[in-house]
């Protein structure tokens, strides 16, 4: 299984929210509430677009330290974030 870290930006506020799944396509549809399962923090801002995949990771592990990075970032610089 492998990790991806997400970015997701609302249309509606202008928010980003950043995660990590092996399904972004499920994620974003739960961030959404057309599924059961989004964080509390996303139901404000819907709908949420996928901006960015970061990845793929072999373990959770990396893919975490990745989101770590992207949430101490400003809104602007997460949503301009590149890989290195």
């Amino acid at each position: 299984m492998l990790w991806q870290v997400y970015i997701l930006w609302s249309e509606t506020n202008g928010a980003t929210y950043v995660g990590v799944t092996t399904d972004p396509e499920r994620r974003v549809r739960q961030h959404n509430g057309e599924e059961p399962g989004g964080a509390r923090r996303t139901r404000a801002g819907r709908p949420w677009k996928l901006h960015a995949l970061h990845g793929p990771f072999p373990d959770r592990g990396a893919a975490q330290q990745v989101e770590h990075r992207l949430k101490r970032l400003g809104q602007r610089r997460r949503l301009a974030f590149t890989l290195r």
